[in-house]
């Protein structure tokens, strides 16, 4: 990584990867509000939305897998509907991240934000894993590959 700094809302690292500018940005926002935090991003590296990939929890997803796709909606992830809502499109690209359905009736809120089970740690962990081979394989060799390799698994 060339450099990490605080940008606004936002911690920046960027660096290169195989002559290819990457910038990696994690907003310090809430999660419902990291719309803003990714405009002035992109914004600051003059990139369109076509540039960004987001990579994102999904509990329509199983514990474990991952799913690479460009657009669609915030089919109900706060966060997605902010991006979505600040850029003014849904046309970006998405690594989703499966974490599968809260057990039992717990609430899916308070699931989300709690730390992964003992037994769902290890398929977490590997999701993390393919969501940043999956990254990697977006920029070297395309969406269509992409989801031919990541999305079958």
């Amino acid at each position: 990584m060339n450099y990490w700094k605080r940008q606004g809302e936002a911690v920046v690292g960027k660096t290169t990867w195989h002559g290819k500018a990457i910038v990696l940005v994690k907003p310090q926002s809430y999660m419902n509000l990291s719309g803003g935090p990714v405009k002035g991003a992109l914004k600051s590296f003059g990139a369109g939305p076509e540039k960004l990939i987001v990579i994102h929890d999904d509990l329509d997803i199983p514990e474990g897998s991952i799913r690479v796709k460009f657009g669609g909606g915030h089919a109900g992830h706060n966060g997605l509907r902010s991006i979505c809502d600040s850029l003014g499109t849904r046309d970006w690209f998405r690594i989703r991240v499966g974490i599968g359905r809260p057990p039992g009736r717990m609430d899916s809120a308070d699931y989300v934000l709690s730390t992964p089970r003992n037994e769902a740690l290890e398929e977490f962990e590997h999701a993390i894993d393919l969501a940043a081979q999956a990254t990697i394989s977006l920029i070297e060799n395309g969406l269509e590959k992409t989801q031919q390799e990541f999305n079958e698994r």
